[in-house]
């Protein structure tokens, strides 16, 4: 009976590969799919669920938006035990689960609860807004131009669920919808990697890292891949042959939804071009400065009780959450949830040049350095982990000054860094497609001017 059963399955599979074949998928694909699915699966609903507070019709909805194949889990909530565990077709099955300041990651075997936090509850910090959540009074005209912003995009299925604009330090309006409020952790995706990026800032400003030496990965040493500086990699032109496609069987997907730990997934990676020379966007090299910084500090515990001393509780984060993998290392790539107000914390500590809340975070220099365009030769417009409105033949935005700057991930998370107008423009959402950054935001700033 179990010879016949397991015949049946890999006439299955077979079956299904041919299918995948036939209509110009590669094998690959219909072999990772289940994987990639259970795994996305489980890790967003728990997120989702548990983090930013969503309930499961909201969840399900953003995440059957990746692919109508994720309309075929099987899903359970373990609401006692703040997990969910997703299955499809019986060909895969993961659980992610839910740890209290830390959020979700999925359970791999043989990879326990590395890292504890000293977690804090949120409360609302009788300071003003970026030291606490006191917000003076908004500006009415201002309020009513993004709750009408908010509206619009809604109707025309953008999605959008957070929309705030801060100007000389303080938070001038802002409004939310689809079960979010000032107060509700939103996934950042992509702009994980400028937070990142400000962590080896701190790191470089205590003396603990020198950016234009190699990260010292002991698997990269008598290698090609030796010659790779860290500047490298914060430009994205490190060489690595890393594909940021997000088709199954892909190494983004892998990397995210089938690894126990995203960076020693992309350790493997090979060099296909000269270091400095080829801009090649990847989550793969975010998830390895993760990974440097981790190995500085000492491993998974020493750095996010660094990470929650001298980044979460200098920019007074009041609603964030950064997530690990099963190893015990952020994902620096992808998994930082945080209100917009969090967000535009992190965009008020490069307006102030390094300095928020009376601490100082990294070096006044970082700015320029950080914010200069890289020595790629196909696309210049991107920074340490940053994109550029300038460096290329065309500003990227062109309705914004030349000197703006955009942390920015899927789905259209964005947080716009204005320094000429000394502001900052934050958008949330759930976005399929492109959103029309540069005509909203040009509206933005000039009603704010």
């Amino acid at each position: 009976m179990i010879r016949k059963a397991v015949i049946a399955f890999f006439v299955f599979l077979a079956g299904l590969v041919m299918i995948a074949t036939l209509a110009g998928f590669p094998p690959a694909y219909i072999v990772s799919a289940p994987g990639v699915a259970t795994g996305i699966g489980s890790k967003l609903l728990c997120s989702a669920r548990y983090v930013s507070g969503f309930s499961r019709e909201q969840a399900f909805d953003d995440l059957v938006q990746y692919s109508p194949i994720l309309d075929q889990l099987s899903i359970e909530y373990d609401e006692d035990r703040k997990s969910v565990t997703t299955s499809l077709f019986g060909l895969s099955k993961k659980t992610a689960s839910y740890r209290q300041g830390l959020g979700c990651s999925v359970e791999y075997s043989g990879y326990g609860q590395a890292v504890e936090v000293p977690f804090q509850p949120s409360v609302s910090s009788p300071q003003e807004w970026p030291a606490g959540n006191i917000v003076g009074e908004p500006d009415t005209v201002l309020t009513q131009l993004l709750a009408d912003m908010v509206a619009k995009d809604n109707q025309a299925g953008l999605n959008t669920r957070a929309l705030l604009v801060v100007r000389n330090g303080r938070i001038l309006a802002e409004a939310y919808d689809q079960e979010s409020d000032a107060f509700t952790p939103l996934l950042g995706w992509s702009m994980a990697k400028s937070m990142v990026s400000t962590m080896l800032a701190n790191l470089e400003y205590r003396g603990l890292l020198n950016i234009d030496e190699p990260p010292g990965f002991s698997t990269w040493e008598n290698d090609p891949r030796a010659e790779i500086t860290v500047t490298d990699m914060l430009t994205m032109s490190d060489g690595l042959g890393f594909s940021e496609e997000y088709n199954p069987g892909d190494d983004a997907t892998a990397m995210l939804f089938t690894s126990a730990s995203a960076s020693d997934y992309v350790l493997g990676k090979e060099l296909q071009q000269q270091p400095g020379t080829v801009f090649n966007y990847s989550s793969g090299t975010a998830n390895l400065l993760a990974r440097l910084h981790t190995d500085i500090l000492g491993g998974p515990q020493a750095a996010y009780d660094d990470y929650w001393e001298n980044i979460h509780q200098a920019l007074s984060f009041q609603n964030a959450v950064f997530e690990t993998d099963a190893s015990g290392v952020m994902v620096g790539s992808s998994y930082l949830y945080a209100s917009a107000r969090d967000w535009a914390r992190l965009g008020q500590l490069m307006l102030n040049r390094g300095v928020i809340n009376g601490s100082r975070v990294f070096r006044d220099d970082w700015i320029e350095r950080a914010t200069a365009a890289n020595s790629s030769g196909n696309e210049k417009a991107y920074g340490f982990q940053w994109w550029l409105n300038k460096g290329d033949d065309n500003l990227r935005w062109p309705d914004l000054p030349e000197g703006s700057y955009m942390a920015n991930g899927n789905r259209q998370q964005m947080l716009m860094v204005i320094p000429s107008a000394n502001v900052l423009i934050v958008r949330l959402g759930w976005t399929a497609g492109s959103y029309p950054l540069n005509k909203l935001f040009g509206e933005i700033l000039r009603e704010v001017l």
